[in-house]
């Protein structure tokens, strides 16, 4: 179990394989929403800010953006034609000693679980 600060958050979440069916759109042509997602996306804080990240093209956004829409997936930013390497977070750490970075990385296509609590004292 991760604890977190009751700060508000940035959640930079890739899209396929994570939330979504990877290459679901290529190999069956649409979208498919992978267990867990609704509900994760749903539990957010609304202070909280959602960035997803994915390798697809410019010309797949509106197709994406309709299907975040109609499964009721907020966010607030998506960046398209990431490169399909590695994803490397760097950020800094409060003079406290809270880190203000976390990687989590799932089992493409398994169900979206992030297991967190808000620890008050941070």
């Amino acid at each position: 179990m991760m604890e977190f600060s009751p700060l508000a958050k940035t959640w930079i979440i890739d899209v396929d394989g994570t939330i979504v069916k990877h290459n679901g759109y290529k190999i069956d042509g649409y979208d498919t929403l992978l267990d867990g997602a609704k509900e994760f996306f749903g539990n957010l804080p609304q202070e909280d800010k959602v960035v997803l990240l994915t390798a697809r093209k410019d010309e797949c956004l509106e197709n994406l953006k309709c299907f975040l829409k109609d499964n009721n997936i907020r966010y607030d930013y998506i960046l398209t034609d990431m490169p399909m390497g590695e994803r490397i977070l760097v950020n800094d750490r409060k003079p406290s000693g809270l880190d203000m970075a976390y990687s989590i990385n799932k089992n493409r296509d398994e169900k979206l679980i992030i297991n967190y609590r808000i620890n008050e004292k941070l």
